[in-house]
């Protein structure tokens, strides 16, 4: 996530059949066809909801008016044809006065099961992985506290952890830069696999050693990057039970995410996942859309790798006042996909990655 100013019950898995049956139960709202171009901007048009219900999987919130926030996303499942939306706190550091968790949303949240959930960590597991880079201090002291406090979140509410920095730009939070193979982060993967939530990971793809991206300023941040995908997949095979889900497909600072290195990676490693995220006020590079159209090497990716993504557009609530919202130009995206491949990645695909409770949320939505 980079902040930008104005940022199934028991064991049960679902089936195609589970999910129609889900779907059924009311969650269709009538279809509309995606924006194009030649209609007015989208600042005079009415939102065009998804064709079919999808999980809003990645949210922000503002943590000074959590029950605006959760006003305003509430107000957004009806209007985007939305099953449920996930919040999350932003990555931070320990040295960053203004960093929070969890904690901020969730007695909010819980109010509406079916409809919110709320994923931490972002605001502590995360300073607290930064304060080891920073000290090198990864020893027993600090893993049983890092043990301690993702264990509270688990028993609060979260369903699952996020989010996480490896790599992330100075924007509304600090640069922050962590290995992604750090001792923290491979306990992390142990902890969400024992108890079979995911972790969400915000990285910018750095292929090798290289110099800051044109365009970004240093500081704040560093005038050179440091390598992270062989990294990254020694995170992904330290415990194939932890599923790890790489946000932002789609929002590329680098250059290097490209449909084809993701395809490699989601060859390689069967427990990684990816959010899809499309920012139209900061397309960056290897945009999945051009001309309103997804392009076909992108639309290739989503095809080869159906049971692999979800949508996670890193939508603020409130919503911010622009002419137009990410989760708007992700419908306009999902609008697009054929129908079976639609409905894996908005709803199918969510009840793999995040399990029963997800699960139970779901269905307690269809009954109401």
């Amino acid at each position: 996530m980079r902040r930008l100013q104005g940022k199934f019950a028991t064991s049960m898995v679902f089936s195609g059949i589970g999910i129609a049956a889900l779907l059924a139960a009311g969650f269709v709202f009538a279809a509309q066809p995606p924006s194009s171009a030649g209609k007015p901007p989208a600042a005079a048009m009415p939102p065009v909801p998804a064709l079919t219900p999808y999980v809003e999987a990645h949210t922000h919130y503002n943590e000074k008016d959590p029950q605006g926030s959760v006003r305003a996303a509430l107000a957004g499942l009806k209007r985007q044809n939305a099953a449920m939306i996930f919040m999350l706190a932003p990555p931070d550091t320990y040295t960053h006065p203004g960093h929070y968790d969890a904690e901020v949303i969730l007695p909010e949240a819980k109010k509406y099961p079916g409809k919110l959930a709320v994923l931490g960590g972002g605001g502590t597991l995360n300073a607290m992985i930064m304060q080891s880079v920073a000290t090198g201090d990864a020893g027993p002291a600090v893993r049983k506290k890092f043990s301690a406090r993702a264990e509270q979140l688990l028993r609060e509410g979260v369903i699952g952890f996020g989010e996480m920095a490896a790599e992330h730009f100075d924007g509304g939070t600090p640069y922050q830069y962590a290995p992604p193979d750090h001792p923290l982060y491979l306990l992390l993967a142990d902890i969400a696999a024992q108890h079979g939530v995911p972790i969400v990971l915000h990285m910018e793809a750095v292929p090798q050693d290289m110099a800051l991206p044109a365009g970004l300023k240093s500081p704040p941040n560093p005038p050179r990057l440091h390598a992270n995908i062989a990294a990254f997949e020694r995170l992904l095979d330290h415990n194939p039970r932890a599923k790890i889900i790489w946000a932002h497909a789609g929002s590329d600072n680098t250059g290097f995410r490209t449909p084809a290195l993701c395809a490699r990676l989601l060859a390689a490693h069967p427990n990684l996942y990816m959010e899809i995220k499309t920012d139209p006020l900061a397309k960056g590079m290897n945009y999945p859309m051009e001309n309103g159209k997804i392009k076909p090497e992108w639309l290739a990716l989503f095809t080869k790798f159906p049971d692999r993504f979800i949508i996670g557009t890193d939508q603020h609530y409130p919503e911010p006042n622009a002419p137009e919202q990410r989760w708007q130009t992700a419908v306009d995206l999902f609008n697009q996909l054929p129908a079976g491949l639609r409905k894996k990645i908005g709803t199918e695909n969510v009840a793999h990655i995040y399990g029963k409770s997800v699960a139970a949320y779901l269905l307690h939505a269809a009954k109401n």
